[in-house]
């Protein structure tokens, strides 16, 4: 089969401190658990508990009012005994409760029961996705009710691409779920396909090299009566990126003649989360969370409760190997540093990195060399040093194109001076775009 890549820039590579992923283990039950009521995308969410509360598993226990929130539910049984506020590394204000472990589990342990929906029409599947704060797992934490709503208001046919793309070696807690839960991947393509209406075909966007995954996808969607395929694409950082995914998808849509519309990007987190809403009737209580680094003993992947304190996770990790220079969740190419090792794991948290000084790429920043290696890695085709150079300068009228970089943190890796390009661009983007 044909390999689909983007057509420039982009960078391969490596981290021998990331844990395998090809296993996971179960992390233990956290005694206090930190619910964050809302997500990144700044959606107002109501508690409908207070302190002193007794709570079950998979109780709602914040409501969504308004774009860009999502419902909110214990993820163990309890009683909520405070509610905290914080601000991250990002600014951004935290807002959760406290919940202390205490009673019986009502799904854990327990038989699951399965749910036929294919009776259902689009409405009550979303309806039921709503219901159970079904979000994107993998990049904003945006509704995935609100996703659907969009693609089915669209006007045109549209093209499901579940996106396994496995670029960047910090998504190995994804790579973990989607080999373990291939079923729930696949079918969750499929209820997301049914409740868009205007979804005309399912292609799954596979890593080359995890070929025999996408075979395994494509041999469950075989019970399905819509048209599914498979698109193996390169595995240069940052293919799993809207941007250069679409890229690849328009020459595979090319190549192969196909008429895919527009394209609906979900990721398998995203997808077993869907299969869990409406086949299970089960809101996301748990993550698989990859947590590693220099600065850890024995990195792995975890399955983890969210609202599980991300210290905890490190301590069943066998603690610190030496004291970390950095401390952040996501990939260390664009994550986000972490402040407080209190600071719980949320529904898009898929990694937890802490390095030692040495991986941390603590080096002194120096003046630029021109080299000019940033521009030759830029997979948006812009000149990093000009703007790095033009933003410094404070010369903000001439930033014209620093809105189109989405940080994926390419040239800042390949930059010989240390310097911080794609977070300043970024950033400068982001306030005048």
């Amino acid at each position: 089969m044909r390999i689909y890549s983007f057509p420039r820039g982009g960078i391969s590579f490596d981290d021998p401190t990331v844990p395998p992923n090809d296993s996971c283990v179960a992390a233990f039950l956290p005694a206090l658990s930190i619910i964050p009521l809302g997500n990144n995308t700044g959606g107002q969410v109501y508690p409908l508990v207070s302190v002193g509360d007794v709570v079950r598993e998979g109780m709602l226990i914040g409501r969504a009012a308004g774009p860009g929130a999502a419902n909110v539910h214990a993820t163990v049984p309890g009683r909520v005994i405070r509610r905290v506020f914080w601000k991250n590394s990002d600014g951004l204000a935290n807002d959760a409760l406290v919940i202390r472990m205490e009673g019986a589990f009502e799904k854990l342990g327990k038989k699951e029961e399965i749910f036929p929906w294919a009776g259902m029409s689009g409405y009550d599947l979303q309806r039921i996705i709503a219901d159970y704060g079904i979000v994107e797992m993998e990049d904003t934490g945006r509704p995935v009710a609100e996703m659907i709503s969009s693609f089915r208001n669209a006007g045109e046919n549209s093209t499901l691409v579940v996106r396994c793309v496995f670029d960047d070696p910090w998504l190995a807690a994804d790579h973990v779920l989607c080999k373990e839960r291939v079923k729930a991947v696949a079918e969750g393509s499929f209820i997301i396909a049914r409740a868009c209406f205007r979804v005309s075909r399912v292609v799954f966007a596979v890593s080359y090299n995890e070929k025999e995954l996408g075979e395994a996808l494509l041999a469950e969607a075989g019970q399905w009566d819509l048209p599914s395929s498979l698109a193996l694409v390169g595995s240069r950082y940052p293919q799993h990126k809207q941007r250069e995914l679409e890229l690849v998808l328009r020459a595979y849509e090319k190549k192969e003649g196909l008429e895919l519309g527009s394209l609906f990007i979900l990721g398998p987190a995203t997808l077993a989360a869907v299969y869990d809403a409406v086949k299970l009737k089960k809101p996301i209580l748990d993550r698989y969370v990859a947590v590693g680094g220099s600065a850890v003993k024995h990195p792995q992947v975890m399955k983890a409760r969210i609202g599980t304190r991300i210290g905890e996770l490190v301590e069943q990790c066998g603690g610190f190997a030496v004291s970390p220079r950095r401390i952040g969740t996501g990939s260390p190419l664009s994550g986000r540093a972490v402040l407080d090792l209190d600071e719980p794991i949320g529904k898009t948290s898929y990694a937890v990195f802490a390095m030692q000084k040495a991986q941390a790429g603590d080096r002194p920043q120096r003046d630029c060399i021109s080299c000019g290696e940033c521009r030759g890695v830029c997979p948006v085709g812009l000149d990093p040093e000009e703007l790095y150079k033009r933003i410094a300068g404070s010369r903000i009228e001439d930033i014209s194109g620093a809105g189109e970089c989405h940080g994926c943190g390419c040239c800042e890796v390949v930059c010989p001076s240390g310097l911080p390009l794609s977070t300043v661009i970024t950033g400068e983007g982001e306030r005048h775009g």
